[in-house]
């Protein structure tokens, strides 16, 4: 309880009026997520457990290929409509103004995370790692419990019925 408090008083709307310094903004969080959530834990959770998954190389090479490039593709849009519709960033503590709507956001509510995980998926295929299985799957749980006991909260406390009406219409993680 105190941790999803604390975590929700984190999330701070951005103050930033410049386009330009909200996508700078967003382009250090993605390098610093991405080197931490996409590299550095990854490799850890292979290495911890280097047991390989018996994947054929054509699946490997090709799906994992593309997952990776919906994921990052998606990633960049996201942070563009953040930074132009919201006026703000992925970061909790410089988060959108603006109830963002629009876009991947018009399709499910956490694309964001969607194309994260896309990416971390990606990784598991493309190594064949039991080790990066099992972090893709903590990692979806864990944003599973963000959305829902974090992330959805603070944006019916901040948005209002707005929001409440955005859920009704959008769902949270697979597109109608």
């Amino acid at each position: 309880m105190a941790l999803r408090k604390t975590l929700r008083q984190a999330i701070r709307p951005s103050t930033t009026r410049s386009t330009v310094a909200l996508w700078a903004k967003s382009a250090l969080n993605a390098v610093l997520f991405f080197m931490v959530f996409m590299v550095v834990l990854p490799r850890l959770a292979h290495y911890l457990v280097p047991l390989r998954l018996p994947i054929p190389m054509v699946v490997r090479t090709w799906l994992a290929g593309a997952l990776a490039v919906v994921g990052v593709s998606g990633w960049v849009a996201c942070l563009d409509t953040f930074s132009r519709g919201g006026r703000g960033t992925p970061l909790a503590a410089d988060a959108p103004n603006r109830l963002v709507t629009t876009g991947l956001f018009g399709w499910v509510r956490n694309p964001i995370m969607l194309a994260e995980l896309a990416v971390i998926f990606a990784e598991v295929l493309h190594f064949a790692s039991w080790g990066l299985l099992i972090y893709a799957v903590a990692m979806t749980v864990v944003a599973q419990w963000l959305v829902v006991h974090v992330e959805e909260p603070e944006l019916r406390a901040r948005f209002g019925e707005s929001y409440t009406d955005y859920c009704r219409k959008v769902p949270r993680w697979i597109p109608r």
